[in-house]
């Protein structure tokens, strides 16, 4: 079946064919042989790619016995796949993929008294939580990728979690377990020998002394096979001896897992010590105060904003109680009984929510080491016992100095298990020689402290090969002999933890290219080159979670479509598979990627929310840009890419009344959105009858007359961004308004004619590119920035700050801009000098009071100001003008063009009703509704029938009632 090193040989085309043909008929389920399904399923969050033939998502156990019988005739390996979030490349496969998270996703059954839990592999561990919470229960282990992991990966991985001190590991809750073999038999497997099969028991019984002395003794032991759950002093617990088996003997179908009780409150110990050693050396100690957690973080991976306690290193410790006095006092118990450099705790649910979301976003955060440098994993998770663990970082910390590497170690110190990422070249042989030398020489090294190579994320391919160095080879040959038992065709993902793939081979930048592509935004976070922009993405997948909570925004479209093609991580995927040329060849022009990156509502939301700070709405701009370089363009990139030349156009001659008379007229309406490439559902803005800068004009020839003098505070000028500007001068108004009542003097932008003078009253063509940057138009859109940029040289030159009203618009100066004109230092000066609306008012009148509004607001905070601006300066003022109440997260939906777009209302729809739309139908009826940006605005008036209003609308209408 496989080759002398363990590898399978290639699949004929034929084979391919009549594989995909047999599965389709044989599977209730889907069967996607596609290039796009392919190229998703190429990697998981581990430095390893494969090329599946096929992926295959099952409904029942009668479709996965189906794949097995079909694969089995064609010599097919089959690899199954959770949340594809593996570390070790174990979620990785040539042969068919099996993935559980689309129809295998529920719960069977929960049981409150007994405390117990039916699942399929594919439910998500926080729709466990979320179904047990109600009854005081939950399930103990919880991995940083709790909102997207699945029950069969953790099953599959033994995965453990910061909970593991107290509620041990996956294995330690599970009872029984339903698989089906390679060869189609069903096994139910639990304690007793229950479900074994046939020759299991005996092989472990003929080795009985090896299997009582053959594993060390510690918390966090994963690596390899667990047999010694098969010795009678541990019950012959066949389930647990199948956990932690990465999907090499048996392909889970359902699973009975244990419940434990939740703590009614708990509290969170923040303990600062000197340094990440003498973090480790404390963590053991504090273990007999029966703690929750005990979580080991660096300053390395925190931000100075966090709050901690002094220290270079902190140790997160959780505990538990009936009611807040009760975990206060553990936690200050805790605090007493350490010796610490400083300390800090935390009742505050909110608070504690924020820290731990520091924590969950490490596996992300530790790819870049702290002077910007790529990490990777290879090296993740070993453990060591914990009263070894200051000991053993210390030897570490040196061995990567011999090795010129960098890595910031942290993870679960009171369990002794280490993660982190390393700045490994894995680009160059001579990188890939090194990364193979470190891993030989660190494996040596764990083992000396006595521990698992590793302690959380399994074996895979990039510890496997190196089991020898811990286990030696009596028991890994019994490892072997037990995978014949279970797997004698050697079907399941082959080339994991038995007969390895070496650690070295398989590496997924190998097929990227070598010289950087020609692209055309700056990508300065990433030296310029767009492949390593795209090798930001590492799989962590948290753009694949179901809900958001909070501020969050990512990833809209996936939480619409459920699809891993709609989310950022499969667009990344797609894009890496396009830049590798083997699964999608050809390139740029790839329909595979035009059309998965065609739902990306370029909301983002991934800048801020994933965190290692993947792009895809640049990336998508860049896409578009030479997807359509000299071709025709789809209708909505003429009707709105250049919706600031239309507007203008209408502006110019006086045309609005009649533009508006015939989008109310239906048959005009309608044959006006078909030819502009517009979903006809929508409804089409309404121009307004003046612009903003025809009423400014006349407002200031009104003051001259009257001889109305004007504010003698701060200079700002005011950005008439295209909204506000043709759609909404209303906004533009009220801003003039508040910003003079502050003491401000509101300036316009220069114009064209008159860009020499010192500072001219008149409007000027200004424009931030948005519109054609959101729709690839890149020559278009710095041909357009380079006449702004000439234009905007005495505000420049004089060092005003420029207000920008419309989110969308002051991001796209914010980041766009420089990003894109990386070669025109005017660039940076725009955008440093850009700033919100709240911003200015803080910055430039902070003495001044707003209008006392008092009561509730609702609505949300626009996706990019989330992303790029901030909305802490907008708090503060709404705040201080008694605006009470949360505004929500998510995007709207609308998203500039894309909600507008044919073919996306579904989509944009579903995007608002996940947040904002119940939202305000749920707010008291005197809410505020706020909405700065003008996609939101419209969205709530065409969905919900509801005015919302710029914050500056608002506190303008308090200033005309105070």
């Amino acid at each position: 079946m496989t080759d002398p090193e363990g590898r399978r040989p290639e699949t004929t085309g034929a084979d391919i064919g009549a594989l995909h043909a047999e599965l389709g008929a044989a599977v209730r389920g889907a069967v996607d042989f596609r290039t796009t399904a392919r190229a998703l399923h190429t990697m998981d969050a581990s430095n390893y790619r494969r090329v599946p033939l096929g992926v295959v998502a099952p409904r029942d156990a009668d479709d996965v016995a189906a794949v097995l019988a079909v694969c089995r005739t064609h010599a097919v390996p089959v690899v199954a796949r959770g949340g594809g979030t593996s570390i070790a490349g174990q979620a990785t496969g040539t042969g068919v993929v099996l993935d559980f998270t689309r129809f295998m996703n529920g719960i069977v059954a929960l049981d409150p008294e007994a405390r117990t839990a039916v699942v399929r592999p594919g439910l998500v561990l926080d729709r466990l939580q979320e179904a047990a919470a109600p009854h005081g229960l939950r399930f103990g282990p919880d991995p940083s990728t709790h909102s997207r992991c699945t029950l069969g990966g953790m099953i599959g991985n033994n995965a453990c979690g910061s909970h593991s001190v107290a509620w041990g590991t996956t294995a330690d809750n599970v009872r029984e377990l339903s698989v089906l073999t390679a060869r189609g038999e069903a096994l139910t497997l639990g304690r007793e020998g229950k479900g074994a099969p046939e020759g299991l028991l005996a092989l472990a019984g003929g080795e009985l002394a090896l299997l009582r002395t053959g594993y060390p003794a510690l918390p966090r032991r994963i690596s390899g096979y667990a047999l010694d759950a098969l010795l009678p002093e541990h019950g012959r617990d066949v389930a647990r001896s199948f956990c932690g088996s990465e999907g090499t003997l048996g392909v889970l179908t359902e699973a009975v897992v244990d419940l434990v009780e939740a703590p009614r409150a708990q509290a969170l110990a923040v303990l600062g010590y000197a340094d990440e050693s003498a973090a480790a050396q404390a963590a053991a100690g504090l273990l007999p105060w029966g703690p929750l957690t005990v979580e080991g973080m660096a300053a390395d991976l925190l931000p100075a904003s966090a709050g901690l306690p002094r220290g270079g290193a902190w140790l997160f410790v959780e505990t538990g109680g009936a009611s807040e006095a009760e975990a206060r006092a553990r936690a200050e118990a805790i605090v007493r009984a350490a010796d610490v450099m400083d300390a800090l705790v935390i009742t505050d649910p909110a608070g504690q929510r924020a820290l731990w979301r520091l924590r969950e976003d490490a596996s992300g955060t530790a790819t870049r080491t702290p002077d910007g440098r790529e990490a990777w994993p290879g090296w993740e998770d070993c453990a060591v016992p914990p009263a070894r663990l200051g000991e053993y970082l210390r030897d570490f910390r040196r061995l990567l100095a011999e090795h010129g590497l960098h890595g910031v170690p942290y993870g679960h110190f009171g369990d002794g298990c280490i993660h982190v990422r390393i700045d490994f070249d894995l680009l160059s042989p001579a990188g890939v020689a090194r990364f193979r030398r470190f891993s030989e020489e660190a494996a040596a090294l764990v083992v000396a402290h006595g521990g698992s190579l590793s302690g959380e994320h399994g074996d895979g391919q990039a510890r496997a090969e190196l089991l020898p160095t811990m286990y030696g080879p009596d028991l890994v040959a019994l490892f072997e002999r037990a995978k014949g038992v279970w797997d004698p065709d050697d079907l399941l993902n082959p080339g994991m933890l038995v007969r390895p793939a070496p650690l070295d081979a398989d590496l997924r930048f190998a097929v990227l290219p070598r010289e950087p592509v020609d692209v055309s935004f700056g990508y300065p976070a990433d030296g310029g080159d767009f492949s390593a922009a795209v090798r930001r993405c590492v799989g962590v997948a948290k753009c694949r979670t179901t809900m958001v909570s909070g501020a969050g925004v990512m990833c809209p479209s996936f939480r619409a479509t459920g699809e891993e093609e709609h989310s950022t991580r499969g667009r990344a995927r797609l894009l890496h598979e396009m830049l590798a040329g083997e699964v999608i060849t050809d390139g740029w022009r790839s329909t595979e990627v035009r059309d998965a990156l065609d739902l990306c509502l370029s909301c983002k939301g991934c800048r801020t929310d994933c965190p290692v700070g993947v792009d895809m709405a640049t990336y998508k701009a860049e896409f578009l840009h030479h997807h359509y370089a000299g071709r025709r363009r789809p209708a909505a990139h003429y009707a709105m890419g250049w919706l600031p030349v239309w507007l203008r156009a209408v502006a110019r001659t006086r045309t609005a009344p009649v533009a508006n008379a015939l989008a109310a007229w239906a048959p005009a309406a309608a044959l006006a959105k078909r030819l502009a490439g517009i979903a006809p559902e929508r409804g089409l803005p309404r121009l307004a009858p003046e612009t903003f800068s025809r009423w400014w004009r006349r407002e200031t020839a009104r003051r001259r007359r009257a001889g109305t003098g004007t504010p003698s505070g701060d200079r700002v000028v005011l950005w008439p961004d295209t909204f506000t500007e043709h759609l909404s001068p209303s906004v533009g108004r009220a801003a003039v308004r508040v910003l003079e009542a502050a003491g401000l003097r509101v300036l316009p932008p220069p114009t064209a004619r008159a860009r020499r003078a010192p500072l001219p009253a008149s409007h000027g063509r200004v424009c931030c590119g948005l519109t054609y940057v959101s729709t690839g138009q890149l020559d278009r859109a710095r041909a357009v920035l380079r006449r702004t940029l000439d234009l905007m040289e005495p505000v420049l030159a004089a060092g005003l700050p420029v207000v920008v009203l419309e989110p969308s618009c002051a991001a796209a100066l914010r980041t766009d801009l420089p990003e894109l004109l990386h070669d025109d230092p005017r660039a940076a000066r725009l955008a440093a000098a850009v700033v919100t609306f709240a911003e200015a008012l803080e910055r430039h009148a902070p003495d001044w009071t707003p209008p006392s509004l008092d009561g509730p607001a609702v609505g949300q905070t626009h996706c990019h100001q989330h992303a790029v601006l901030g909305d802490a300066a907008d708090r503060r003022l709404r705040a201080a003008a008694g605006l009470t109440g949360e505004l929500s997260g998510g995007c709207c939906g609308l998203a500039g063009d894309f909600g507008f777009t044919k073919g996306h209302y579904e989509v944009s729809t579903a995007c608002a009703e996940e947040q904002l739309l119940p939202a305000v139908r749920s707010a008291p009826g005197d809410a505020v509704v706020l909405a700065d940006g003008f996609s939101c605005r419209t969205q709530l008036a065409q969905l919900a029938g509801r005015r919302a209003r710029h914050l500056a609308e608002v506190l303008a209408d308090g200033l005309d009632r105070a």
